[in-house]
């Protein structure tokens, strides 16, 4: 595991996948896990919507472990973050008369009664 350091960006193949993450081998004899959440920008809800077995993928070594033996790696730290959509102020629903609208229970409290009684 000495010849990867934190930081790097390689090129590995996926060689399983779970629940909650892929497993791809860096070489013939290291293999990284990628967490759900470091494959894709946005929600994952199943890993197989973004990956498969045998797939090439670029990933980004986010920690090594070598008490473990244990690599965290990143496919998401590899791409640029999709641009956020600018969301336009909620607009208010205005009233088309204007005693309509909100008004306190006091307010409109006899109006509804008279209402009632006709």
């Amino acid at each position: 595991m000495s010849e990867f350091k934190v930081g790097d960006i390689i090129t590995g193949k996926v060689a399983g996948i779970q629940g909650y993450g892929a497993f791809v081998a860096l070489d013939d004899k290291t293999q990284g896990l990628v967490h759900i959440s470091e494959i894709h920008h946005g929600f994952v809800k199943d890993v197989h919507d973004f990956l498969e077995v045998g797939q090439e993928v670029k990933v980004k070594i986010l920690e090594i472990n070598n008490e473990n033996n244990k690599i965290s790696l990143s496919i998401r730290a590899t791409e640029e973050a999709p641009a956020r959509a600018k969301q336009e102020p909620r607009k208010t629903q205005t009233s088309s008369t204007p005693d309509e609208g909100f008004n306190t229970l006091r307010d409109k409290l006899q109006e509804w009664v008279d209402k009632a009684d006709k």
